[in-house]
């Protein structure tokens, strides 16, 4: 899907998100088509253990490719404490992108939003600011 070079955009665009936070950040993208793309990105969440970070504070965007949807799903620390019009105001950012055909562009926008919150709701305390999670892409 990505070219080595937006593939590193990405992954550096996570790491300055997450380096003022312990929070976490990953993105995934699935090249089949997917019914129900929340339900999609609740097992995905899953699968990547996202739901045993120490406060709960995980974020995961989701892109169907071929189902031209994406979920953003922030474990339930975050999500406490967002609310569901964060989600929507951030999907709405980067859908602009999205619709001018810059992907790669509207996930970094994703990222620095969730980033931002995850900063202030999450901040380091002073620390080891340890990455619970890998900073990669996953594709299925």
């Amino acid at each position: 899907m990505f070219t080595p070079t937006e593939e590193k955009k990405i992954v550096k665009a996570i790491q300055k998100a997450e380096a003022n936070t312990s929070g976490e950040l990953r993105v995934h993208i699935t090249q089949q088509e997917v019914e129900d793309s929340f339900l999609h990105a609740q097992e995905i969440f899953t699968q990547l253990n996202m739901h045993e970070t120490q406060l709960r504070n995980a974020v995961l965007i989701h892109i169907s490719l071929k189902s031209r949807n994406f979920t953003l799903l922030g474990d339930v620390g975050i999500h406490q404490k967002v609310g569901s019009e964060f989600w929507e105001k951030t999907k709405e950012k980067m859908m602009t992108c999205f619709n001018q055909r810059a992907i790669v562009e509207g996930i970094c926008i994703g990222i620095d939003e969730i980033g931002k919150v995850l900063h202030q709701h999450f901040p380091v305390d002073g620390s080891v600011n340890t990455n619970e999670l890998s900073d990669e892409i996953t594709y299925d």
